[in-house]
Parts: C-alpha cells; sequence; structure tokens
C-alpha cells in the first residue's frame, strides 16, 4: 500500500486535514500583554510531565504504610536515574501549581473572563482547585515523617468545617486517624480519580479556548491589531518554552534532589516547626494568627469559612464584575486583585522565615 493510500485512510477516520486546517487558520493578537498567553501552553506541558514521570514512578511504587517509604527508597537508589525521575516529578508539580496561579492572576488582571468567556474561566478555576488538591493527595505517598504529620495537620484543618467535617474528615482519612488506609485512599485520589477529572476539564477547557479564540485586554478591543499565525508561529514560540522548561527542570532536580527523609511513625512525636507546602502556607500561616475564640465561634472554623467563601466568590468573579462599559472594569476588582496577590506573598513569606 503506498503512502498516499496510508495517509488518505487515516485522514478519513481522523480528519486530520480539517484539524490542520483550522491549525492555519487560527491566529494570536499581538499586543503588549501577548507574552502571558504562553504561560497556558507552559501549564500543559508541565501537566504533560507530571504524567509521564508518574506512570514511571507507578512502576515502582508499592501503596501500603509497609512498603511505600521503601518503595520509593528503592526508586532512588536502585533504579537506573530513578532519583531523577522523581525529583523531576516534583519539581514540575511546584512549577505546575506556580505557572497556574501566574496564569489566573493573569486572565484576571486582563479580564480574559469577560463575556462569552465565563465558563473558560469557570474549568480553569476548577484544574487550579484540582492541581491543589494533586499536591496535598500526593505530599503523602513517601509515607514520610513529614508527609505523615502534615497531612494529619491538612486533615485536622479539613474535620473543623461545619456540619460536613467530621464525615469529611473520615472520608479524607479512611477512619478516624492516618493510617495505611489513608495513603491507599490518597493514592486512589492521586492516580484514578483526580487524573479522570482532570483529563475531562483539561477537553472542555481546550475547546473553550478553541471556540472563543484568545481574548484581548479591553484596551486593544476594536483596534486592528497584527496578529500572528499560531502555527508554526507561536507553536514554535511554545516549544522554545517548554524546552527551556526542560533544562530548568533538569538543573533543579540534579542541584536540589527531593529528599525522602525519614520514614513516618504513627506513635512519634511531631518533627518541630512543621509546615505545608508552599501553596498553602498563606492559609496555614493566617490561621496561626487567628484567635482561638471569636466571640463565640472558633477561631479557626471562622478562618476556613472565611477561605472557602472568598475561593467560592473568586470563582464567581465572571458574574461579580458585570460593568456595564465592557471597556473599563470597576476599581474595586483590580484593587481587590492587588491586595490578594500581596496579601499571597506576604503571607508565604512569612511562613518561611517564621
Amino acid at each position: 500500500m503506498r503512502a498516499g493510500s496510508i495517509r488518505l485512510w487515516i485522514d478519513e477516520r481522523l480528519s486530520i486535514t480539517t484539524a490542520a486546517e483550522m491549525a492555519r487558520k487560527k491566529e494570536v493578537p499581538l499586543h503588549r500583554h501577548t507574552i502571558w498567553y504562553y504561560l497556558g501552553g507552559m501549564t500543559l506541558f508541565l501537566f504533560s510531565v507530571q504524567v509521564v514521570t508518574g506512570i514511571l514512578l507507578l512502576l515502582y511504587y508499592r501503596p501500603s504504610a509497609e512498603n511505600a517509604f521503601e518503595s520509593v527508597q528503592f526508586i532512588m537508589t536502585e533504579v537506573k536515574f530513578g532519583w531523577l525521575i522523581r525529583s523531576v516529578h516534583s519539581w514540575s508539580a511546584n512549577l505546575l501549581i506556580a505557572t497556574l496561579f501566574m496564569h489566573m492572576f493573569s486572565v484576571f488582571f486582563l479580564r480574559a473572563y469577560r463575556k462569552p468567556r465565563e465558563l473558560t474561566w469557570f474549568t480553569g478555576m476548577l484544574l487550579l482547585f484540582i492541581a491543589l488538591g494533586f499536591g496535598f493527595s500526593g505530599y503523602l505517598l513517601p509515607w514520610n515523617k513529614l508527609s505523615f504529620f502534615a497531612t494529619k495537620v491538612g486533615t485536622d484543618i479539613a474535620g473543623v468545617i461545619p456540619v460536613v467535617g467530621d464525615s469529611l474528615l473520615r472520608f479524607l482519612r479512611g477512619g478516624n486517624d492516618v493510617t495505611g488506609a489513608t495513603l491507599t485512599r490518597f493514592f486512589g485520589f492521586h492516580v484514578a480519580v483526580l487524573p479522570a477529572i482532570t483529563t475531562v476539564l483539561i477537553a472542555i477547557h481546550l475547546l473553550l479556548v478553541q471556540l472563543h479564540g484568545m481574548s484581548v485586554p479591553p484596551q486593544y478591543e476594536g483596534k486592528n491589531l497584527r496578529r500572528m499565525k499560531f502555527f508554526p508561529n507561536f507553536f514554535l514560540r511554545d516549544l522554545i518554552g517548554w524546552i527551556l522548561a526542560i533544562g530548568v527542570l533538569a538543573a533543579l532536580a540534579a542541584l536540589f534532589p527531593w529528599e525522602l527523609g525519614e520514614k513516618a511513625d504513627p506513635f512519634a512525636p511531631a518533627p518541630a516547626g512543621i509546615r505545608p507546602e508552599w501553596y498553602f502556607l498563606f492559609m496555614f500561616q493566617t490561621l496561626k494568627y487567628i484567635p482561638a475564640r471569636i466571640f463565640v465561634f472558633e477561631g479557626e472554623v471562622i478562618g476556613i469559612l472565611v477561605f472557602m467563601i472568598g475561593g467560592l466568590l473568586w470563582l464567581l468573579v465572571p458574574f461579580l464584575d458585570r460593568s456595564d462599559d465592557q471597556q473599563k472594569r470597576r476599581p474595586i476588582f483590580t484593587l481587590v486583585g492587588v491586595l490578594i496577590v500581596l496579601y499571597i506573598v506576604t503571607m508565604t513569606i512569612i511562613g518561611y522565615l517564621a
């Protein structure tokens, strides 16, 4: 069978020609904020790194309290380049969440959530929440002392939520305490439940981006902007960013390999100065400053409720920012966004210095 016949056979079933034609027609507007468009592609690339390295680690990992720590130790000491794969997986997870936060705030400040892109913002925010869930569930999997007690503290915080706290605590832990059942449950979340939800949301998110195109900042709407072909021009620039990201990941993994620590001992005292990963640190530090009681309520409960309400309002920003003039936003939204960024950065720094 000739190559042309094979190509025609594949094209009739997968419509490759149609997809290629769509890619050729897609264009990217050029303005002084165009650089922020690359964050979406970088986030998708880092997620792909997570998938590939996660599958490689999964070949050797054993999700039980008796074997988890030893299996990770085996990966790092016996499996060829196992230490490198694990370090790349851990570093890319942190960079993924960092790019997600930057992508989210760039969308917010450029008002890229405006009509008709409300659902694009909504799916993007859900992906950010799920990425935080990936970070929380994956942190316990090495079953070391730090991850064990950090998970205990994190699930304790979930347990103080009014009405559903106790049920949520038992659901997360698989019982009343952090045990091997918790590890198995978190493993299931990390490699099955969350990836399945993420795959669906990414597909919807990308579909919405294709349907509505890339948003133009309000001040450029209606202007005759220069445009760049997405393929190959913009794609090749994306590719350069991905190659640089691989270099950064390799350097971080080689110079600062991810440590394993000591195996978890449920009967040992919690290590001094225990704290969560950096992306949860601003919330953790805030809860430390809240008084034990505020009037007749527990301070920790008030703090958690404030964060939950704040997250819900942030999710609904496209429906709250309904300015009559689509070219301008209400100054209060810009001010709130700036204050939130400053607050997160300040509390994170204080958390590391405290």
